[in-house]
């Protein structure tokens, strides 16, 4: 934890993200906090005892907050027992990215290179469509992740994905002049814009799970709903609108993936390829990024339940602007 020192008596200060917050009964029957705080430089358990949420404030999961007290050890473990804390104030000058896990470049960064993209395009239905939902939804497109769990579920991870895929799509039109590129990459920017609806997220920009929407609905139907009205407020095109809706409806492949029908055009089914493959290319090098070389990961459930071998000091660096 990247706190300071502020005597030789293992008294700190700094800021951190609360991972995990229960409040619990102490054997002398008044309540503490039991927490795990976090920050790019990792984890450490904490106390706060003679809880009382009058006075020190009400804390929950994914909250940045300011802390003081004393490290000591307990079960081989560093503890730290609070003496002070609170929720970070606009005063205290810091930027929550520089706390927890976050994409290589700002959401503001993306964010303008998709909507320079964008406004290069030819069809101006598209421009208009999917300009109109970028901007209808900028607030939390900004820091969003793109996953609860799994890949870049890191704050701005929502923009780190569609950017990465975007530029994925420039490639294969590239290669492939007959690809529609400005549809595919309008699918690529839309298909996961409903998770802005899906997940639940505090300032941090870190999952906490999913909203009722998210858990009844699901980003591919919602998304698809958002499309479909925004088509019809804009009048575009009811054919250009449908094919759009069955990208995000689409994107996941395969129904016991979650889609909610197969891809059936060509750039429907690119969107789906080169979906899986970011979200892959990811979740690997995440997964071999806390493993020194010559070691194999852990079995990564979403890949088949396959270990991977780390031969190399590649890292996950992406160049997406």
């Amino acid at each position: 934890m990247n706190f300071t020192e502020i005597n030789n008596n293992g008294l700190v200060e700094g800021f951190a993200v609360i991972k995990q917050c229960d409040k619990k009964m102490a054997k002398n029957g008044n309540a503490y906090l039991d927490l795990v705080l976090s920050d790019k430089d990792g984890e450490i358990f904490a106390k706060l005892w003679d809880y009382n949420e009058a006075s020190h404030g009400k804390y929950e999961n994914d909250m940045f907050i300011k802390v003081r007290g004393i490290i000591s050890q307990y079960n081989g473990h560093d503890q730290l027992r609070i003496e002070k804390i609170r929720p970070v104030v606009e005063s205290d000058n810091v930027n929550v990215s520089d706390y927890v896990k976050s994409a290589d470049y700002t959401g503001e960064e993306m964010y303008g290179f998709l909507l320079n993209t964008v406004n290069g395009f030819k069809d101006e239905e598209l421009t208009k469509i999917v300009t109109y939902l970028l901007e209808n939804n900028k607030e939390k497109i900004l820091y969003f992740p793109a996953a609860f769990r799994l890949h870049h579920a890191i704050r701005c991870g929502l923009l780190m994905h569609t950017s990465s895929i975007v530029r994925l799509c420039e490639s294969i039109c590239q290669v492939y002049p007959f690809v529609n590129r400005e549809l595919l990459i309008s699918g690529a920017i839309l298909h996961d814009i409903a998770k802005t609806i899906e997940f639940d997220v505090k300032d941090t920009g870190i999952a906490s799970g999913y909203t009722v929407e998210g858990n009844l609905l699901g980003h591919l139907v919602m998304g698809a709903m958002m499309v479909k009205e925004a088509g019809e407020k804009l009048s575009i095109d009811s054919e250009k609108s449908m094919l759009l809706q069955h990208m995000i409806l689409s994107h996941h492949g395969e129904p016991e993936f979650g889609a909610a029908v197969r891809p059936l055009f060509l750039e429907a089914e690119l969107l789906s390829q080169l979906d899986l493959m970011d979200a892959r290319i990811y979740e690997i090098m995440d997964a071999v990024s806390g493993i020194n070389k010559g070691e194999f990961t852990n079995r990564l459930w979403a890949l088949e339940d396959r270990k991977f071998y780390k031969y190399n000091d590649a890292t996950l660096k992406v160049d997406i602007i």
